[in-house]
């Protein structure tokens, strides 16, 4: 399993990310909206680079030009809620693309532990097409993994790349141990070393989907 770790050169995309993570800016829910999908876009095209492109010839006012075209238009898969504006970014610049969604949650017990549950995937059929699946967070990597499996019920992708704002180490080694390594590549912008008992990352941001769109209830 490749993990390609986009952040950290000094670009545009840390910007994004600081203020992605910077708690007093987060108290602008616009922005940190606009923020994932900004991030969204800049993975979207960082991604296009590792997709297949065709020689096209393209008519202009003045003669046939040959351009690289984008053979096939790869399905958008995301984790709802908070991975809405990530997503967005992501069809922004593939603009063809299919939609997938899946809702998954954290079903806590009396105790306090939780797992992770899925209760609803919307997916066009993904036999031999690309796939990106995108969530603001990987923490402990159950989400994702899940995702993955049941997506895997509308047929099997040709790759699938995984991208996600920040990661866990924890969450990294553990989707390399579960996932299938030569189908998958992963994208990140941060990767963070601690994971809370809670499977909170560490700084990371907080809970991503509250400060997109405001604090939730359990009930």
């Amino acid at each position: 399993m490749k993990v390609n770790n986009l952040g950290g050169k000094g670009t545009l995309l840390d910007q994004y990310i600081s203020e992605i993570r910077d708690h007093q800016i987060q108290l602008d829910r616009l922005r940190f909206r606009t923020n994932l999908e900004r991030v969204g876009q800049v993975m979207a095209y960082e991604i296009s680079k590792n997709l297949p492109f065709t020689d096209e010839d393209i008519t202009t006012p003045l003669g046939i030009a040959t351009v690289p075209t984008l053979k096939d238009q790869p399905v958008i898969a995301t984790v709802l809620r908070a991975g809405l504006p990530f997503h967005q970014g992501f069809l922004n610049f593939y603009d063809h693309a299919e939609s997938a969604f899946i809702a998954g949650y954290r079903k806590y017990s009396k105790s306090g532990d939780f797992e992770i549950k899925i209760d609803y995937i919307s997916s066009p059929p993904l036999d031999k097409k690309i796939l990106i699946i995108n969530d603001p967070m990987l923490a402990s990597g159950g989400s994702i993994e899940l995702a993955f499996k049941g997506l895997l019920n509308y047929g099997t992708p040709k790759h699938v790349h995984i991208a996600a704002i920040i990661a866990s180490k924890d969450g990294l080694d553990y989707i390399e141990r579960v996932l299938p390594e030569s189908m998958i590549t992963v994208w990140v912008g941060a990767i963070d070393d601690e994971l809370t008992v809670k499977s909170y990352i560490v700084p990371g941001l907080g809970d991503a989907g509250d400060l997109a769109f405001g604090r939730k209830t359990d009930h």
